[in-house]
């Protein structure tokens, strides 16, 4: 396994790509980067449908802030295992599985090549996995999630009827069929025109050009037994103790602008989930580390306030 870097996307320096296995025999694609005299590490967790090289900006951020980071593409998606054979389609069965690879990445590359102290940085469906990860053990010293899946937008479909649908589906054997209304090629290669992700053309166009080069990195429409799982876990998350806060100071930065996950599923969250740190940045879209870079300002300077405080 190896990583794809492009003129304008440069790979982050000393970076090492690594292919691990997980306990149910997953191959995962995993990358990390320490620069000398780190003072900690970063472990990120990248949203649905995401590789590693749309990383190399932050990752390249963080470094320059002294520490190492580590991070990797989900089964599934990147340059990881793929689930369904001869398919781009994104499927999971259960989000336990992702659970079993941030344990292999944890004990394989984190623990296995990077310095101590650990935080968190995570968005969107990463964002999920890392609130799941912070339901139990202490092993981040904090934590920062941009935009977290708690919530999604039913549009055209009522929730009742998804929900039905989605169950119905994996009952019946058609589990990793692609939802429809979902467009097949991943969401980097459309048009940059009314995209749900950021205002930002010049990001945009980098990661497009890193598909159009490498189209084995995209991953499509997610699956029926993908929104199955997704909605179970988050109403997992949903039910989270009032009396039990994360095992880590947490911030949870939302974007105004959001058109992929529900902000209104993140703000029941916070609601009942006492613990948590919570921001807005009013004008950025789904991706707010993707965003133009005045956002992502906004972003960082929150991010530098937390971390060091």
């Amino acid at each position: 396994m190896k990583l794809f870097p492009t003129l304008e996307n440069k790979a982050p320096a000393n970076i090492h790509c690594v292919e691990i296995l997980t306990q149910d025999g997953v191959k995962l694609r995993a990358a990390f980067a320490v620069p000398k005299q780190a003072k900690g590490t970063v472990f990120i967790f990248q949203g649905r449908a995401e590789f590693i090289e749309r990383y190399f900006e932050i990752i390249r951020d963080l470094m320059g802030r002294g520490f190492a980071v580590a991070t990797f593409d989900w089964r599934g998606q990147g340059g990881s295992q793929r689930l369904v054979k001869d398919s781009p389609v994104g499927h999971i069965n259960h989000f336990a599985e992702y659970d079993a690879d941030i344990d292999a990445v944890y004990s394989r590359v984190l623990v296995a090549h990077c310095p101590k102290p650990y935080y968190g940085l995570a968005h969107s469906t990463g964002g999920h996995m890392m609130l799941r990860a912070l339901r139990g053990k202490k092993w981040l010293e904090c934590a920062v999630i941009t935009s977290p899946l708690l919530g999604v937008h039913f549009k055209p479909w009522p929730e009742l009827v998804a929900r039905g649908l989605a169950f119905a589906a994996n009952r019946i054997g058609l589990g990793t069929v692609p939802l429809p209304g979902f467009p097949a090629k991943p969401v980097q290669s459309w048009k940059f025109e009314n995209n749900p992700l950021t205002a930002d053309r010049r990001r945009w166009d980098r990661d497009a050009a890193t598909l159009f080069a490498h189209p084995e990195l995209g991953t499509g429409a997610p699956t029926y037994s993908w929104l199955n799982a997704t909605l179970g876990s988050i109403d997992e998350l949903q039910k989270w103790p009032k009396e039990r806060g994360p095992s880590c100071p947490t911030l949870i930065v939302m974007a105004g602008q959001d058109r992929v996950v529900s902000n209104a599923g993140i703000n029941k969250f916070i609601e009942r989930a006492h613990g948590f740190s919570s921001l807005t940045i009013a004008d950025s879209q789904h991706e707010i580390m993707n965003e133009k870079q005045e956002i992502r300002q906004q972003f960082l300077a929150a991010f530098d306030a937390f971390i060091e405080n």
